[in-house]
């Protein structure tokens, strides 16, 4: 009888065990659904703000292209404006130069063709008739600041204005000017034509 009472104890135990362990299984299950379902409520705060700096900053850089962009444009177009006015304005200025200087010779044309109109004239008129060409000349000259190179004897000789084709004795320092053959001529600043000179040779 005692055999017997312990395999109805044993049996309840049996049925016992799965029923508990059933039950643990449907409660972790349970536990593993509202963790879930929990994590999908919670908004990816963390990840949209990123996002939106993200956003943020891709949207001030393109809008810093863009300024540069239009910046580099309107640089672009000012340099070609600068050089168009400057090429113009040197054009300008070349035809200008010629147009005083043309200026300036025509009346020197108008006192040699009268001059040559004159059937008879004595040496003393055709002496005044040069002198007031030259004197036309010179002014023509100055106007367009065409300066003379003229240099005393004596004076340094200047590679730069003077041209010297003959060495000669004399009792003046060595390579110093002796005589002036033929002036020379500067416009502006640039020389136009050297003075032809001959050059103290050393002792």
């Amino acid at each position: 009888m005692q055999d017997q009472e312990n395999q109805e104890l044993s049996q309840q135990g049996n049925g016992a065990a799965p029923q508990q362990a059933d039950a643990a299984t449907a409660a972790a299950a349970n536990e593993a659904a509202q963790a879930s379902a929990g994590q999908a409520g919670v908004p990816p705060t963390a990840d949209t703000s990123v996002q939106s700096e993200l956003e943020a900053q891709l949207s001030a850089t393109e809008a810093k292209l863009a300024e540069m962009h239009d910046a580099f444009m309107r640089a672009k177009a000012d340099a070609e404006n600068i050089r168009r006015r400057a090429q113009e304005d040197v054009s300008k200025a070349h035809k200008f130069a010629i147009e005083s200087f043309a200026e300036a010779m025509v009346p020197v044309r108008d006192s040699l063709e009268m001059a040559l109109k004159v059937e008879s004239q004595t040496v003393e008129a055709i002496r005044e008739g040069v002198e007031m060409t030259l004197k036309q000349l010179t002014a023509a000259f100055e106007k367009n600041r065409l300066v003379e190179v003229m240099p005393q004897a004596g004076e340094k000789l200047d590679p730069n204005k003077h041209q010297a084709v003959a060495v000669v004795p004399s009792e003046q320092e060595a390579n110093t000017v002796v005589a002036v053959l033929q002036k020379g001529y500067m416009i502006a600043d640039r020389l136009l034509r050297p003075a032809i000179v001959t050059a103290a040779a050393p002792k």
